[in-house]
């Protein structure tokens, strides 16, 4: 069963909604009850870094999300969750990430209008991605964001907005995207399909 984490972020009912539209079994949490069970874990997310971490500190969730994710259990982060596997962020300075990747997330540079919004072609690194499984060689996603991770060791695939970017994180169990899939079209919910059906 995929849990996903319910943190009030805004796009929980479009995952939910695509989850549904695939026929993919699934539960929406609040609790370290639901982590604890679950098999997969998808951590959706809109809104400010800060608030997001205050909120899975008052949950009482963050220990056992990153250690579900140190266990091996598949996550999948999207937008604002794939962000929130880093140490820190320009967005909120004060408020630590789960750690689980060094660096810092940035704010795009001043030279290009923020946020970055609308649809981008992303460049594939080596190693054929599991989650871009059958999704071609030079697919489009949407994005909606204003801050970004660099490109990092387990970067992907990278898309370019003044700088390049990850858009596609995947270290062993775990898989971050900074698009949204579940506005992405038909693409979109192949990557959410290619996650759901990760062994």
């Amino acid at each position: 069963m995929i849990a996903i984490l319910d943190y009030g972020a805004g796009n929980l009912r479009s995952v939910v909604n695509t989850l549904a539209a695939l026929r993919i079994p699934h539960e929406v949490t609040r609790d370290a009850g639901g982590l604890e069970r679950a098999s997969k874990i998808i951590l959706p997310g809109v809104g400010h870094f800060g608030q997001m971490m205050r909120e899975l500190d008052r949950m009482r969730v963050r220990e056992v999300l990153r250690d579900r994710i140190r266990a091996g259990v598949p996550f999948l982060g999207i937008c604002l969750g794939l962000q929130a596997l880093f140490e820190c962020s320009q967005e909120a300075p004060q408020a630590g990430g789960l750690g689980l990747f060094p660096g810092e997330v940035r704010r795009f540079p001043g030279d290009v209008r923020v946020p970055h919004m609308g649809w981008n072609e992303l460049e594939i690194g080596p190693g054929a991605p599991r989650l871009l499984r059958n999704a071609g060689p030079a697919p489009w996603f949407y994005f909606a964001h204003s801050y970004y991770v660099p490109v990092v060791a387990s970067t992907a695939a990278q898309c370019c907005y003044g700088v390049p970017f990850t858009a596609v994180l995947e270290h062993e169990n775990i898989m971050g995207v900074q698009f949204h899939p579940e506005k992405s079209s038909q693409t979109g919910l192949r990557i959410v399909q290619n996650f759901a059906e990760l062994q």
